[in-house]
């Protein structure tokens, strides 16, 4: 007799994320998660005890696949807070679950929305490079940013990159005074 394939907790985390990507991580079932990877409940179970557990997985999967694209991002200008604004922004466009996951629900895993930014050092830069009055740029630039990858989600937002570029540049010069 045959011995049944076994499937990895790797393979169903890589499964639960695919499918976080797509649809959501409240779309994310015991049932539906099986469908996708191709097994019963049974190995999900036995890999992790609750599905919160593997919730926690996938949002700190998340928060490294979001650290990985902003750190990947190709930077199209110096001044401070442009490219955290662009990146951010664009992840909305191309990863709108994920976003919506990391960015606009009220649970973070524990992290705060700075540690989020923060992935490898990225926003403490950004402000160190705006000066002494870095983090006070920093919250009124924030504000446009995530208004605008807010919008981004919920399909009210049709500027360009360099549009949104140029917005980034003036909001920088009007608070940085």
């Amino acid at each position: 007799m045959a011995r049944k394939q076994s499937i990895t907790k790797e393979a169903i985390l890589q499964a639960a994320f695919e499918m976080t990507r797509a649809e959501g991580l409240t779309n994310v079932t015991a049932r539906r998660l099986a469908d996708h990877a191709g097994c019963s409940t049974q190995p999900i179970f036995r890999v992790y005890s609750a599905m919160d557990e593997l919730y926690g997985e996938i949002y700190e999967m998340a928060i490294s696949y979001f650290s990985d694209y902003y750190a990947n991002f190709k930077g199209v200008d110096q001044t401070p807070f442009v490219n955290l604004g662009l990146a951010y922004i664009q992840f909305a466009e191309k990863e709108p679950q994920l976003f919506q996951l990391l960015f606009m629900g009220e649970k973070r895993n524990g992290h705060s929305l700075i540690e989020l930014l923060n992935g490898n050092g990225a926003l403490v830069k950004e402000i160190g490079k705006a000066g002494a009055k870095g983090s006070d740029i920093f919250m009124k630039m924030w504000i446009f940013i995530h208004g605008a990858a807010c919008m981004v989600i919920t399909g009210d937002y049709d500027l360009t990159q360099e549009q949104t570029k140029q917005l980034l540049l003036e909001s920088y010069r009007a608070y940085a005074g």
